[in-house]
C-alpha cells in the first residue's frame, strides 16, 4: 500500500503515519511545520520530510489520502488529490475503515478521553487481553500512540473536534461504539462550536447514532451530561465519585471495606478511574484487579505529570489542560495533595477558544483555588493571527484573582521560573501547546 500524509505533523497524524509504515506500507507526508516531540519522532523512523506543500507528491499510484485537520480546503496537495480523484480519508474515517470488524469501546467528553483510555489500556494489558488503540498523548508502556494489527478489539480515544475541512463531522461520530464512556460535557472548541447549545449538539448526535446493544457509562457527577443522556438509545449506566481518603500524601479509594492506594491524585482522576472500573467490569476484570493494577499507572503524558522535585517541598508538573473545567480541576487537584504549600498555576492561552477574549472570560473564576496566576500568551503569534485585542492590560482585568502576572514571551516566562524562590511552592504549567518552544525540560531541570 501506497498513502500519503497530508499534515503527517500532527500528535495522533505522525503516530498514524509511523504505525502505518512499521506494517509495511510506503509512507510519505508533507506539513508547512513540524513541533516536537512529532517532529523526532519522525525523523527517527525516516518520515520527515521538507517542510512545505508540494503537489508534485501527489501521484496517481497512491492509494489513498490521509487528510489531517490542520490542512485548509485550499490547501494545494488536497486541490491535486481531488483532481487526480484519490481517495481520501480523514483520520478518523480510515481508523473507522480499519476497526470495522473489531469490538470497539470509544471514551469521549470534554476532559478526561486520553487518561481514561490510556487507563484502560494499562488495566487490559496487565490483564494480558490482546488490543489496538488510538490514544491522544504517549502512555508509559506503549511505544505508539495508535496500533492497528488483527486484534479483535480496539480502544479508541475519541474527540467531538471536527474530522478535516472537507468531513465537517465530529470525529466520534465515525466509531460507531460497542462501549461508550462519557467523561462529561464543558464548552469548548469555540472556533467550531460557537455557542455551548452547538456543543452540547455534537454529544446529543452521538446518543443518539449508537445502537441499541451499545453500552453507555456516564458520569453520573456531571448535570449536562444527566440531561442528555436520555437521547441515547443504548443500554444506560452510570458512574460517579467514590468513597476516598488521602493518607500519607496519596489517594486511597474505598471499595467495600477494602482500601487501594493510587499513584494518580485529584478528584477529576478518581472520576476517571471510576469510569475505568465500570469499562473492566463489563470485560469481567474484577474491580479488586483493576484498582490494584492502577496503582502502578503512571499516566499519560503531561496529565498532571511530575517533571521535578526541588529541595523535598516543591514539585513541577505538566499539564494538558486548556478549557476552564480542565484548569479548574487540576489546580485543585494539586491544592488538595498539598495545602500548604503555594500553588502557582501558569496557563498559556494557545487554541481558538483562549485566544478569543469572548470565550476566555469564562475563566475568570477558575484560578481562586490557587495562590498565584502566571497568564503566557506569543505577542508575536497574536501578530502572525492579526489578533489585536488580547493585551496584558486586558487579561490582568479579565481574571478575578489579586496575584496576576502576564508574559508575552517565553524569555521573560524562562526568567521567570529561573529567579523564583523554590521553597515550599507548586508550579502548575498546563497548555495544549508548547509556550512559544521553551525547552521547560532544560530550565527546570537546572533549579536546584
Amino acid at each position: 500500500m501506497k498513502v500519503h500524509f497530508i499534515a503527517i505533523g500532527g500528535s495522533i497524524m505522525h503516530s498514524l503515519a509511523i504505525s502505518l509504515k512499521r506494517k509495511g506500507y510506503f509512507v510519505t507526508g508533507s506539513d508547512d511545520k513540524f513541533f516536537n516531540p512529532s517532529k523526532n519522532n519522525l525523523e527517527k523512523e525516516g518520515l520527515l520530510f521538507k517542510e512545505g506543500w508540494y503537489p508534485k507528491k501527489i501521484s496517481k499510484d497512491l492509494d489513498f489520502i490521509i487528510l489531517g485537520m490542520h490542512a485548509q480546503k485550499d490547501n494545494p496537495e488536497l486541490i491535486e488529490a481531488q483532481r487526480k480523484k484519490i481517495i481520501i480519508y480523514s483520520f478518523p474515517e480510515y481508523i473507522s475503515l480499519q476497526s470495522i470488524n473489531k469490538k470497539r469501546i470509544v471514551i469521549a467528553g470534554s476532559h478526561g478521553k486520553t487518561t481514561i483510555t490510556s487507563m484502560i489500556m494499562h488495566v487490559f494489558k496487565e490483564k494480558g487481553i490482546k488490543f489496538d488503540f488510538v490514544v491522544g498523548a504517549k502512555v508509559d508502556g506503549f511505544i505508539d500512540q495508535v496500533k492497528l494489527s488483527d486484534n479483535d478489539l480496539i480502544i479508541i480515544e475519541g474527540d467531538e473536534y471536527l474530522s478535516s475541512k472537507i468531513d465537517n463531522k465530529p470525529k466520534f461520530l465515525h466509531y460507531n461504539p460497542h462501549y461508550l464512556v462519557l467523561s462529561g460535557i464543558s464548552w469548548d472548541h469555540i472556533n467550531v462550536f460557537p455557542t455551548f447549545e452547538k456543543y452540547c449538539e455534537a454529544f446529543i448526535k452521538l446518543l443518539k447514532s449508537v445502537k441499541k446493544k451499545c453500552r453507555v457509562i456516564y458520569n453520573d457527577d456531571d448535570k449536562t451530561l444527566k440531561k442528555l443522556i436520555n437521547n441515547s438509545f443504548g443500554s444506560n449506566f452510570s458512574y460517579k465519585m467514590p468513597q476516598y481518603i488521602i493518607k500519607e500524601g496519596k489517594y486511597h479509594i474505598r471499595i467495600k471495606n477494602e482500601e487501594y492506594k493510587l499513584s494518580v491524585f485529584g478528584n477529576h482522576n478518581l472520576l476517571n478511574i471510576e469510569a475505568t472500573r465500570s469499562v473492566c467490569n463489563e470485560f469481567q476484570i474484577t474491580s479488586d484487579f483493576t484498582l490494584k493494577s492502577l496503582s502502578n499507572y503512571k499516566g499519560a503524558k503531561s496529565r498532571l505529570e511530575l517533571v521535578k522535585s526541588l529541595n523535598f517541598n516543591s514539585n513541577i508538573y505538566r499539564d494538558f489542560a486548556h478549557s476552564p473545567s480542565k484548569v479548574n480541576a487540576s489546580i485543585n487537584a494539586v491544592k488538595d495533595l498539598f495545602p500548604l504549600r503555594l500553588l502557582i498555576s501558569c496557563f498559556e492561552l494557545h487554541t481558538y477558544s483562549t485566544l478569543n477574549i469572548n470565550f476566555f472570560k469564562q475563566y475568570k473564576h477558575v484560578f481562586k483555588n490557587t495562590d498565584f496566576v502566571w497568564l503566557f500568551y506569543s505577542a508575536d503569534e497574536l501578530k502572525r493571527k492579526n489578533i489585536n485585542n488580547i493585551s496584558n492590560e486586558i487579561l490582568l482585568k479579565i481574571i478575578d484573582h489579586k496575584r496576576v502576572k502576564v508574559f508575552d514571551c517565553s524569555d521573560k516566562l524562562a526568567n521567570q521560573i529561573k529567579k523564583n524562590k523554590w521553597s515550599n511552592t507548586n508550579l502548575l504549567l498546563m497548555s495544549s501547546g508548547n509556550f512559544q518552544g521553551l525547552n521547560f525540560h532544560k530550565i527546570i531541570h537546572s533549579l536546584k
